[in-house]
This record gives C-alpha cells, structure tokens and sequence, in this order.
C-alpha cells in the first residue's frame, strides 16, 4: 500500500482542502503518514499571501526533496496557482495542480503516478483522516474566491470568482464528522461573508441550517469580512454552539490608509460592531489582521492604528509587514515604507498587543468554560481551547485527547499566553469510550 504526506501552510481554507484531500485518498487505497521520509507520494498545498509566505512555500518544497527525494511530489495552492511555471520548472515538481483544479487533484495525482492501488482496499466513506492525523478540529470549506479587489490582496487573483457549496453538502459532512468523533468544525472561506450570493442564500442562512440539522457541540466562523455582516448576525450567537469568538480583519486603524487599501469598513464602523458584538454576546472575543508598513503609511497614520488598537483591545492580532504582490494595484503606490520603519512597527504593535492579550486573558481567571482538548504540550500538559478560543492548559495523569472537559481557570502563565486551569470533570457525552460505539 502507497503512503502519501499532506501538508499545508497559510490559511484555514488551505487546511480544509487537506483533509478533503486525506478523506479521498483513503478511500481510494491509500495510506497517510505522519513522516515525510516514508512517503511514497508528497501533497504541499502552498501559500502566497505574503513574500514570506511564497518563501516558506518554496522551502517546504525543497525540505520534503531533502527528505524524500524519490516520492512523487504534488503542489496545488495560490503559490502553485501563482508561479506554476517556477514550480515545475525551478523546483521539480511532478505535478502542479492549480486552485481551479484542486477539486480534481486526487483523480489527477493518480494519472501520473500509475499505482496498482486498489479502491476497493480503501477506507469507508466515514473513515476519519483528521483524527488519524492528530488534530481534532475539522475545517469545512463552503466557499471559495472573492468578488473584491483590496489593493493588496493577491488571493483573489489566485483563488478566482466566488462559488458557494450547497448547503445540504456542508450540513452532511459536518454530521459524517460528527459520526466519526469530532466535536469542533470551522466554516472557511476565501470570502466567507459572502457565501451564498451564487446560490441566492446568505452566511445567515447557512450558519441556522448547520444549528438546526447538526448536534455537533462547536461550531467556529473563519475570518469574515466586517462589511458583511447581515444584520441579524448576533442574534446566531445565542445558540451556545457557535463559539463566541470571531476574526474580523480591520488591515489598519487609519481611514486615510483603509481607503487607500480599497477596504470597504471605515474604523468608526468597525468599532461600531466590535460593540454590538460585546453588548449582545457575554465575553466575546475579537481578534483581527493589521498590515504595517502599507505604501505611504505616514507616522500619524500610523499613531492611528496605534491609537485604535488602544481603543478596540483585540485579543490577538496576526500582524503582517506589507510586501509587494506582482499583479495588485499597491504594487505600484508611491512611497513605499522602509523595511527598518515596518520592523520597528511591528515591533511596537506587538508589544501592545501582548499587553492586551494578557489583560483581556486575566479577566477570565476564577472562572469555569469548558475546554475541548487537542494535544500535550512538552511539559506533560493537557492543551486545548475554550469556546472563546483561548489557550489553556492543565495536568490530569488520564489520556484527554479530544475530550470536552470541565476547567477552572486559575491563573495566567508567565508568556501570558496560556491560561492555567484545573480539571473539573469530563463530558461523558464524548469520552472516547463512547465514540468507540
């Protein structure tokens, strides 16, 4: 039996794809491994987001050669979708499976390797590669490729036009995963506000009928576009599956700078929202993206961000320092930042927002969530997340993985990343002796 290593980098629609991928080739005959030197046949799903994330693409690539230089190698992705010929001619790759294509890349990957793998050696269809692969958050992908053009952005160039999947497709793999042991799922996306305006139905939509014909105990939002939030939006939150946590990318907090960006939500809207959100949904949890260094950010535009980060107090922010895509319209903006000005911005961004992280973590100390468990960490502890998405970890001499779990948070650690809790009692509901039947 052939072995195949999957591997992903960049975002959680990246993610979700693997594990549609890890699903088809089980049942197709193949084995996945963990180990990239056992492996027959190497999948990378690549990342171009960013200069560095292209960069971190092309040296995943060259490490699996390294480590595997007689396996089949396959690469699909945006940097794949982006540079097809660099990948297949600079890199060596056997097979170069554009996004357009991804759906397609089991059935094609079979064409080049002409394996004597047989189907009916395959797994059933509600066989569970996500668990087999260690991880026990499972991410749905309901929509693909984005109608905007922020300036920046060259993922729209690379993932194409919006297309939505039906909703009675998405609501039936979430109850196979619910069947197989999983107990989280995440709704991902390109442009996940806009599901549905290819099939006359919005997120809203989509978010009650997976509540309504699902039991499975979380359900998370992948990152959604401010400006798309239907009006009844918080109103979902008071179904305690959906987790109360949400990214909502605001790139900067100067207007002058967000319209240049082509952004379609000013700062006082988003701050608008973030309050909406508070006021209506207890302890919600906010975090965002912000770009340092966007062509021509002056020094008062950036206090400005500086300024709203101090007003917003975002739990977490994923900061990128601006890089140049060919193909986007910044590219061509006058006054590009320097690169020491970007990384002292970044620098300062991320000192604030380690203070906020650990302010915003301390006020949930003393109190009781429930945890799903993912994995041990290298001090013998038991990790996983609350609803609100926040890190936590405990002791228990018990095998936790991908349990529910009862935790009384006690205190913050000295990162101030991690809540410390102690284990209080475990869903029985999910305990693995039960998904053993």
């Amino acid at each position: 039996m052939k072995h195949v290593y999957l591997q992903a980098l960049g975002c959680r629609l990246n993610e979700a794809e693997l594990e549609t991928w890890s699903r088809d080739f089980l049942q197709q005959g193949f084995n996945l491994t963990e180990d990239v030197a056992q492996a027959d046949l190497v999948v990378v799903n690549t990342c171009a987001v960013t200069q560095e994330s292209a960069r971190k693409s092309r040296n995943l690539i060259r490490r699996a050669q390294r480590h595997n230089p007689h396996a089949k190698l396959v690469i699909s992705g945006c940097y794949a979708t982006l540079s097809p010929d660099q990948a297949a001619d600079e890199l060596g790759v056997d097979l170069v499976v554009p996004n357009q294509d991804k759906e397609r890349l089991v059935n094609m990957t079979r064409q080049i390797v002409d394996w004597p793998v047989m189907p009916q050696g395959g797994m059933e269809p509600d066989a569970i590669p996500l668990l087999m692969r260690g991880r026990q958050r499972a991410f749905i992908k309901v929509q693909d490729g984005c109608r905007y053009r922020c300036t920046y952005c060259v993922v729209t160039l690379a993932r194409g036009n919006e297309r939505s999947r039906p909703i009675d497709e998405v609501v039936a793999e979430i109850q196979s995963l619910e069947r197989q042991g999983v107990h989280e799922v995440v709704l991902a996306g390109v442009h996940l506000g806009g599901y549905g305006t290819d099939l006359g139905l919005t997120l809203s939509d989509l978010i009650e009928s997976v509540l309504r014909n699902t039991s499975i105990p979380r359900i998370r939002l992948g990152s959604v576009e401010p400006w798309d939030l239907p009006t009844d939006f918080w109103c979902l939150f008071a179904n305690s599956r959906l987790m109360p946590h949400l990214h909502l990318p605001i790139q900067s907090g100067s207007d002058s700078v967000l319209k240049r960006m082509s952004r379609r939500c000013k700062t006082a809207e988003f701050a608008e929202l973030v309050h909406q959100a508070r006021q209506q949904i207890k302890d919600f949890i906010v975090t965002t993206d912000i770009i340092v260094g966007f062509p021509g950010e002056t020094a008062t535009e950036w206090r400005e961000t500086l300024d709203y980060v101090e007003q917003i107090r975002f739990a977490h922010v994923h900061i990128f320092s601006y890089s140049a895509r060919v193909g986007t319209k910044a590219a061509s903006l006058p006054s590009p930042v320097e690169r020491s000005v970007k990384r002292e911005r970044s620098q300062q961004l991320h000192a604030l927002v380690a203070q906020h992280k650990a302010e915003i973590l301390r006020q949930f100390v003393g109190k009781q969530y429930e945890v799903l468990v993912e994995n041990q960490d290298d001090l013998g502890q038991w990790v996983g997340y609350t609803p609100h998405f926040l890190r936590v970890a405990m002791h228990s001499p018990h095998d936790l993985q991908n349990q529910l779990v009862k935790v009384r948070l006690e205190q913050l650690d000295s990162g101030g990343n991690t809540l410390l809790g102690r284990l209080e009692s475990v869903d029985q509901r999910v305990t693995k002796s039960n998904l053993d039947h």
